[in-house]
């Protein structure tokens, strides 16, 4: 498999990305500013609070606010920089352990000075990032707070943060009902910080002040375009744009799939949709951890639907009624509209789930499921007419297992098989 395509667009000052393969050792971190003395405890906290930085890990959450509710709690704290990346088809996470783990690390460290924790943990299922971490550890020494690499199976729930607590503390890596949440009782019992390790990548910069503005972020672009692959992108940008420039797409495409599998499909009009997280959710669609999958000619927005659907059924941790059987009744409709059996009763089920499964499940899987389904019936009611009329000519013969990608992708296409960690070249 051949190695990554990693760059940055144009406009963007790359803060996270680097020029040239390889894994980047504590010298060439600290001549590059790591590890300076910088702004700690309420200060970072107010720092970050400013400086808007949100969550890079699906949900977009303030990241001041989290650091100010676990700071606020009495007792030990502990810091948990979570690098499961569960999400299908992203691979940012795993770039950034596999090659920036004293970034991470940087960072980690900067969090648990901002909450007052004497332990970080950093959560990881790709064993390649493990060891990459560990040998960073091992470079740096001494440090101000105890790093323990934590490694779990990997699945599409393990990255939740209730999951990367339960894991932790000896559990299966499943979520829990809420509250509480992690920060009022997570690893141990403790007020616990939970961040996804490309928001916790930022940090360096705004403590020290060399980059106190957070514009940009990582977008793992894949599908059917011709230089899929991990980019450094401004916010505010039209998706087409980065499309077009990084990823040599021409013209507009059939779609995009958003947020890994999380957000959900959006025609053609998401060519021009600007990257904010704002713009994004007001249209019904997301940036979730930054991974958009290019729909081509080829890829039938039902048949893909279908895909990844099944997907969510099978991943889905069996614990809550709802989600199980729900992403199993979706999966089913689904498949038959796609081989062409489904009516308008099964369309109006579907359409009815939509509207009364989301937010019933203990973690957002359910919520993921709906999503692909409203989006498919939203964005492509064309395409939903076709096969409710008659069998589409592109999935004649598919049998509907998703995929790590969920459709045909190019043929250098670099989306790492979650199976197979080892095999792709990050």
């Amino acid at each position: 498999m051949p190695a990554l395509i990693t760059g940055a667009h144009p406009a963007a000052r790359p803060r996270l990305v680097l020029d040239g393969p390889g894994r980047e050792g504590r010298a060439d971190y600290e001549r590059r500013g790591g590890y300076r003395p910088g702004l700690e405890g309420q200060d970072l906290v107010t720092a970050v609070t400013e400086a808007e930085l949100r969550g890079r890990g699906g949900a977009a959450f303030p990241l001041g606010v989290k650091l100010a509710a676990v700071a606020g709690r009495p007792g030990e704290h502990v810091v948990v920089a979570n690098g499961e990346e569960g999400e299908p088809a992203s691979v940012k996470d795993r770039w950034l352990l596999r090659n920036r783990p004293h970034l991470v690390i940087d960072g980690a460290l900067r969090a648990a000075s901002a909450v007052a924790a004497d332990t970080v943990y950093v959560y990881v299922s790709d064993p390649a990032a493990a060891r990459s971490v560990r040998a960073a550890l091992a470079e740096l020494g001494q440090r101000p707070a105890r790093v323990e690499v934590w490694e779990v199976d990997p699945g599409y729930v393990a990255g939740e943060e209730t999951a990367a607590v339960n894991a932790i503390n000896g559990r299966p890596a499943k979520p829990s009902d809420k509250p509480p949440r992690p920060f009022e009782e997570g690893v141990r019992g403790l007020p616990t910080l939970v961040s996804n390790v490309e928001t916790l990548a930022n940090l360096p910069g705004i403590a020290t002040g060399a980059d106190p503005v957070t514009g940009t972020f990582l977008m793992t672009l894949g599908g059917a375009c011709a230089r899929p692959g991990l980019f450094e992108v401004p916010f505010g940008i039209t998706l087409g744009e980065v499309a077009e420039t990084l990823g040599g797409l021409g013209g507009a495409p059939r779609g995009y799939l958003m947020g890994g599998y999380f957000a959900g499909l959006v025609n053609e009009r998401g060519h021009a949709l600007p990257l904010d997280y704002d713009v994004m959710a007001a249209e019904g669609s997301g940036l979730g951890c930054g991974s958009v999958t290019v729909l081509g000619p080829q890829d039938c927005p039902a048949g893909v639907a279908a895909q990844l659907l099944a997907y969510f059924a099978r991943e889905n941790s069996g614990q809550c009624g709802s989600c199980f059987n729900g992403t199993a009744a979706m999966a089913g409709v689904a498949a038959a509209l796609a081989q062409g059996f489904a009516g308008d009763p099964e369309i109006e089920r579907l359409r009815s789930w939509c509207g009364s499964l989301p937010g019933r499940g203990a973690c957002g899987t359910l919520d993921g499921a709906v999503n692909i389904a409203r989006s498919l019936l939203d964005e492509f009611p064309g395409e939903v007419d076709s096969h409710l009329r008659g069998r589409c000519a592109r999935c004649a013969g598919t049998d509907f297992t998703a995929l790590t990608v969920p459709f045909a992708a190019a043929p250098d296409a670099i989306i790492p098989d979650r199976a197979n960690p080892e095999e792709a070249v990050l």
